[in-house]
């Protein structure tokens, strides 16, 4: 199949533009206390690194470490959330992301809900 036409044949989408635009990998976990995931597609494990700290393990690797990452964190509608990649050498490689989640002043903080998805090309 080169193309997906919707039942009238009115609408067409090229495989590529789905394969490009569908997520690779997603999670959903709670860190506070000791990270665990919730639900997932194409994750095998989750490291918890320490408070505001853990690392995501791919099933199926990307095709390089330049993918994007899509994510956001929070506790409820007063709080501010921020998540972001670690800033080490092994942050990102094409089986595992690590990312940190802070709050508003920037201290590393466990949040109820992490929700992160990977885009890109599998290997």
């Amino acid at each position: 199949v080169n193309t997906l036409t919707d039942a009238s044949s009115n609408n067409s989408t090229a495989m590529s533009t789905i394969n490009q635009g569908t997520a690779k990998s997603w999670c959903r976990w709670e860190s506070i206390g000791t990270a665990s995931v919730e639900d997932s597609f194409n994750h095998s494990s989750m490291t918890d690194n320490g408070t505001g700290d853990q690392t995501i393990t791919i099933s199926s690797a990307m095709a390089n470490a330049t993918y994007v990452h899509a994510g956001m964190a929070g506790g409820g509608n007063t709080n501010l959330a921020a998540i972001c990649q670690a800033q080490d050498a092994t942050a990102v490689t094409t089986t595992a992301t690590r990312y940190q989640t802070v709050y508003g002043n920037g201290n590393l903080y466990d949040w109820s809900s992490i929700n992160t998805s990977l885009f890109g090309d599998l290997a």
